[in-house]
């Protein structure tokens, strides 16, 4: 079952796989380069606070090197209003179409998800300036009790709206 429904001026996605098992995923239209935006997550996700320390408290690297597959990474951020941590490794860097995808191994979103993996595709836009960021998110719940995991995608939002705007003024 697949749905489309209007998340923060966006069209978000819903695709259920089963009751449990899910997708999310929402475009942003960015005014930054998609190399300067995925260069945020993959090269220097420690700046993502600086972007916007009122979502992102911290991002520190626990073992490998920025942005290389296999490298874990620990967030500190606020959603829905608490403070909340994932520790995540990335699974796929793809420099050439502005890919990144990390699987959360620890943390928050585990107490209600059994598997959780965020991927951002960051791409130009045709014919002008700006880019457009796609986040896709599957996940498996832990019960049928639990909801789908919209006010993450919301907040994936919010943080790349801020991420667009601090790039747009370092130029």
């Amino acid at each position: 079952m697949a749905t489309i429904m209007a998340g923060a001026g966006r069209n978000l996605r819903k695709t259920e796989v089963s009751s449990l098992v899910g997708k999310l995923e929402v475009d942003v239209d960015i005014r930054a380069s998609a190399g300067k935006f995925h260069h945020m997550f993959a090269g220097r996700p420690h700046s993502v606070p600086k972007a916007s320390p009122g979502n992102i408290r911290s991002c520190d690297l626990h073992e490998g090197e920025w942005g290389k597959v296999g490298s874990i990474v620990f967030w500190n951020y606020v959603h829905d209003g608490e403070a909340k941590v994932a520790k995540e490794r990335i699974e796929a860097v793809e420099p050439e179409k502005n890919l990144i995808t990390f699987r959360v191994i620890e943390g928050d979103l585990l107490k209600e998800y059994k598997n959780f993996v965020i991927t951002i595709h960051v791409t130009p836009k045709q014919g002008g300036p700006g880019s457009t960021v796609h986040w896709h998110v599957e996940y498996e719940k832990i019960d049928e009790k639990i909801a789908h995991p919209e006010t993450f995608i919301e907040f994936c939002v919010q943080v790349s709206k801020e991420i667009d705007e601090h790039l747009m003024n370092e130029d």
